[in-house]
């Protein structure tokens, strides 16, 4: 019987030293397998008001809307991109014309601008719409002088577009595209 004791000793110190030496994984226990019926749900864990943080609302912008190209606008000094949309710049083919479109739109008009990002050159991107509830970006997209920028929109307004715009206006689907190195 002592002999048994003795072995048992030696095997659960040899067992001891194998598994718990430095750069030794450790044994895991293998999970067993259960049926899905058999899997509890994981439970949730309670609310912690202390630690709740809560969404972030969207920043609103309401006022009367300056025009500084085809998809920028000012409103109350602040400089905002309509999402989604990508409108030839005032030096292209068909920027003026985008302008006078979006001037025409807005004129007289409350604009309201719901913030969704910030882009590459410090402008506020927004969701704007006019006081009928009309939105911007789709309004100049129907309007063939914009482009549905569908990075940004997930196409949201592609299906708004004219038929040939994107031949119309090449510079601005070649900046969506990344070739407007070319052009320069």
């Amino acid at each position: 019987m002592e002999v048994f004791v003795i072995l048992a000793l030696i095997v659960g110190g040899l067992y001891v030293v194998i598994t718990h030496r430095p750069g030794a994984s450790p044994v895991k226990p293998q999970p067993t397998f259960k049926p899905d019926e058999e899997q509890a749900p994981p439970r949730p864990t309670p609310f912690d008001a202390s630690s709740a943080v809560s969404e972030p609302r969207p920043q609103i912008i309401k006022g009367l809307a300056y025009v500084v190209d085809g998809d920028t606008l000012v409103i109350s000094q602040n400089q905002i991109r309509l999402f989604g949309v990508d409108a030839p710049e005032y030096g292209h083919p068909y920027g003026k014309s985008a302008k006078y479109k979006l001037m025409a739109l807005c004129k007289g008009e409350q604009v309201t601008a719901e913030v969704t990002d910030t882009d590459s050159h410090g402008r506020e991107v927004a969701r704007c719409s006019l006081a009928d509830g009309r939105d911007l970006s789709a309004e100049m997209v129907k309007l063939g002088l914009a482009l549905d920028w569908a990075k940004f929109s997930g196409g949201r307004y592609a299906h708004l577009e004219v038929e040939g715009i994107r031949r119309k206006l090449w510079l601005a689907d070649a900046r969506q595209k990344g070739r407007m190195h070319v052009w320069e």
